[in-house]
């Protein structure tokens, strides 16, 4: 009902600022004691050697540099997962590059990994009592715009030793569509590559800090069968503890006709849903159970997140589907998710 009443207000303002507006908001009502967790029976899920208290996450993008933890938690959520951060602070694209689309509860953004770098999430993470108090916490993490794309490994692995002593899970995201060819890191031979040298470190760090830190690959919606066969493949052969599926797509015939259609950058929300999950689907069946899967993309309705589960995922993140429908989404979303997997169980 809250929400029925601020969305006008939110809608009223630029998206970019009604985003800012969101987290200012959160974090103030949080630190003034205004934001209490929702009462409400949760099934945990446990996975990747972590127990979620529940199956229904924050996606990346919401909270890039950690602002907001402990108002975001307040939520409900079962895990957040933070970033995507780079290396070093960076603006992102030009400005506008966040649209909405409320006929399709659709969002397009080119935000371009705009972040104050891995060092600030990190400081304020520390500062999180949702941390103090072992909430899990995935950090999503990616390279920095002017880095070629033939030295992308080492900016991940900048993130991956900075982030290692602090990420319940750590997030390679080589699946934006709006930094200069990331998406070709999804390739062959760079793929395997970049999850090799990625899956050294994490053995090097796992011995140095005496804690083991699951490592998490998202990808994108728009993937050919041979990719996606491929990409399973390496996921298996090499250890990832979980694959994400999926990021936004750079497809538009969800919304053709739509007068924001020829905004470039990635498009979330109501229009991914269908995509997303066979995507999700189809990796469920080449990974039979052998890696976590989180399915994430268009989910606006409980009812999608418990498709999400029925496709194969082992929890599911919102994001976008909260612009439209508020933090209700997150609190039916868990309801409805905790009782499909209860009931899943007998």
């Amino acid at each position: 009902m809250i929400y029925s009443l601020l969305r006008p207000v939110l809608f009223s303002l630029d998206p970019e600022q009604a985003h800012e507006f969101t987290l200012f908001s959160l974090a103030k009502a949080n630190k003034l004691g205004l934001a209490s967790k929702p009462r409400i029976t949760c099934q945990p899920v446990s996975k990747m050697g972590l127990t979620f208290p529940n199956p229904v996450g924050l996606a990346p993008g919401m909270d890039k540099n950690g602002d907001c933890i402990d108002g975001l938690a307040a939520l409900g959520f079962g895990f957040l997962e933070l970033g995507t951060v780079t290396p070093r602070p960076q603006a992102g694209n030009p400005k506008p590059r966040l649209f909405r689309l409320p006929e399709v509860n659709g969002v397009i953004n080119r935000m371009g990994f705009n972040n104050n770098g891995v060092d600030n999430l990190i400081r304020n993470i520390q500062k999180s009592k949702f941390f103090a108090d072992g909430g899990i916490i995935g950090i999503n993490i990616g390279k920095n715009f002017d880095t070629p794309i033939e030295r992308a490994v080492d900016d991940y692995l900048i993130c991956l030793r900075r982030a290692f002593p602090y990420a319940s899970y750590i997030t390679i995201n080589i699946s934006s569509p709006n930094t200069k060819n990331l998406r070709q890191l999804q390739e062959g031979h760079e793929l395997q590559n970049l999850l090799t040298s990625i899956q050294q470190e994490r053995e090097r760090l796992t011995i140095e800090h005496a804690r083991h830190v699951p490592v998490a690959l998202k990808i994108a919606p728009d993937l050919e069968t041979e990719q996606i066969e491929h990409i399973a493949q390496l996921v298996l052969n090499l250890g990832i503890d979980a694959l994400i599926a999926t990021n936004t797509t750079i497809s538009r015939d969800e919304i053709q006709g739509h007068p924001l259609a020829r905004e470039a950058g990635g498009l979330s929300g109501g229009p991914v849903f269908e995509k997303s999950t066979a995507v999700l689907q189809q990796f469920a069946h080449k990974l039979q159970g052998k890696t976590t899967l989180i399915g994430v993309g268009g989910i606006d309705t409980a009812e999608r997140a418990i498709a999400k589960l029925k496709a194969g995922a082992d929890l599911v993140q919102i994001y976008s589907g909260m612009v439209f429908k508020g933090p209700d989404l997150i609190t039916d979303s868990i309801k409805a998710c905790s009782q499909f997997l209860v009931s899943k169980s007998y």
